[in-house]
């Protein structure tokens, strides 16, 4: 039996804004996202699709999906499917305008006012991506008409092992600035569908700039590090925001025969592979 596993790579707040722009007048996310885009390309075996699970640009702004769009073309080239999700610096319109007809990138029905969907991929496994966007607002939100909606793409395929992405976080992290801006309306319902979906292995987000761990009903969580720029690990009640300036990264997720579904973090740079050992 071939015991090559499948991979899903999870690529998170990439932050691209106007060409030759810095954030904070230090971090380059395009030249961080292009590095980024060169690793997932190198990973054997080649990964089945990439999700990139919100705050794509920095401000919503279409000459940032522009640059987003040439800088993750390799990946369409190379044909590897997309899946992109919406987060609080993204806006949807531009979003969907920047990539629409393009093949293999899915982000939603053109002029829905949610971007809400699910792949089927190899193995099986299904992605349910969620929208938890609330316009003009930093924290998250899943409305009545997204948890219904919800709801349906779940049921679709009850009998399938399930992974769904969106990209607040669904828990407290103890991040007390970032916690105030998780998934604050429809947490409760989405709770709910959760528990009453057992196919549900993983909820995935991002938003937090690190790799956390978490749970909601019998599903673990984890959270995507930026490709870029973290947020600092200060942990005290009273911790301001603080960008941290740590090695940036990624998440593969792997699954297969014989393999339950298994996150790895990935991190940036060029390590140099000792084989003799």
């Amino acid at each position: 039996m071939d015991a090559t596993p499948y991979l899903l790579v999870q690529l998170s707040d990439t932050h691209i804004t106007h060409p030759g722009r810095l954030i904070s007048g230090r971090v380059d996310t395009a030249a961080a996202l292009r590095h980024a885009v060169e690793r997932v390309l190198q990973l054997q075996p080649r990964p089945v699709a990439v999700l990139i699970s919100g705050d794509l640009v920095d401000a919503g702004h279409p000459a940032e999906y522009a640059q987003l769009r040439e800088l993750l073309q390799p990946l369409i080239d190379a044909a590897l499917p997309l899946a992109l999700a919406p987060g609080n610096h993204d806006a949807r319109a531009p979003l969907q305008a920047a990539f629409a007809g393009l093949p293999g990138v899915h982000c939603g029905e053109p002029g829905a006012t949610a971007i809400q969907y699910a792949l089927d991929l190899p193995g099986p496994l299904r992605l349910v991506v969620l929208d938890s966007l609330q316009d003009g607002r930093p924290d998250g939100g899943l409305d009545d008409a997204r948890l219904v909606d919800t709801h349906a793409l779940l049921s679709a395929r009850p009998g399938v092992p399930t992974v769904v992405a969106l990209h607040h976080p669904p828990h407290a992290t103890g991040l007390a600035v970032m916690d105030t801006m998780s998934l604050q309306r429809g947490l409760a319902g989405f709770e709910a569908l959760i528990a009453s979906h057992p196919q549900v292995q993983r909820v995935v987000c991002g938003h937090l700039h690190r790799m956390t761990l978490g749970r909601i009903a019998h599903a673990s969580v984890v959270s995507a590090p930026s490709t870029a720029h973290q947020i600092a690990l200060q942990l005290a009640p009273d911790a301001p925001l603080g960008l941290a300036l740590e090695v940036p990264g990624w998440l593969v997720h792997a699954w297969g025969p014989g393999l339950a579904l298994c996150t790895h973090l990935a991190q940036a740079g060029h390590p140099e592979l000792i084989q003799d050992l």
